[in-house]
């Protein structure tokens, strides 16, 4: 056997037992209660904190953006408008400030 193919083979095993591991995890957690509370919020303070972080190693583009995209999720609570919004305007600001 290659090392190409072992390489293969413990990928496809990790990937194997990554996936098996969050579907034996996910039936032991909680359907009620304060943890599936948190746990329902979990991938939007994801999101916010890796946008977060980008604006905040950023310049003046990225902090304009921000303020675009935080302003558009107060006022229309859509989070399809907010990141295309954000998107654009980090894209327009970019290129043409």
């Amino acid at each position: 056997m290659t090392d190409i193919w072992v390489i293969i083979l413990g990928l496809a095993v990790g990937t194997f037992a990554a996936r098996l591991g969050g579907i034996l995890l996910g039936q032991r957690l909680p359907v009620t209660g304060g943890w599936a509370r948190a746990l329902s919020a979990l991938p939007g303070t994801l999101i916010v904190a890796l946008v977060a972080g980008q604006v905040f190693q950023g310049e003046w583009p990225e902090w304009i953006a921000g303020g675009l995209a935080a302003m558009a999720a107060i006022l229309t609570r859509s989070l399809v408008l907010t990141m295309a919004l954000g998107i654009i305007a980090v894209y327009v600001l970019r290129q043409y400030a």
